[in-house]
């Protein structure tokens, strides 16, 4: 069974990070005052490369409170699909993974 306190701590510093990152790209997505056409364009697609950024941010962030919500309920560390273990291997590249290497593979 992985060290569930280990794995929270982990993911609650990432969150931390990932809610820092968003706030960063709101801030820069609201920042912008371009008066001409050409930095009008540069500005649209660097936005698109933040709301990118954005969206995926917001999906991890969905994943580590998930996560969190599997730890309470001392579910972490079994796969949401087929019960087995999650080998701690996986857990320590995606520690907020739901799904065992079998069942991941089914998803993909």
């Amino acid at each position: 069974m992985p060290d569930i306190a280990k794995r929270r701590t982990e993911l609650e510093k990432r969150l931390l990070e990932l809610e820092t990152r968003l706030q960063q790209i709101d801030q820069e997505l609201d920042s912008h005052n371009a008066k001409d056409w050409e930095e009008m364009a540069t500005e649209r697609e660097e936005d698109e490369v933040l709301e990118g950024l954005g969206v995926s941010g917001q999906a991890e962030i969905r994943m580590i409170k998930a996560a969190f919500a599997r730890m309470d309920a001392d579910e972490y560390g079994a796969c949401v699909e087929c019960g087995d273990d999650i080998m701690p291997e996986r857990l320590d590249v995606l520690p907020y993974t739901p799904f065992c290497r079998v069942c991941a593979a089914k998803h993909d």
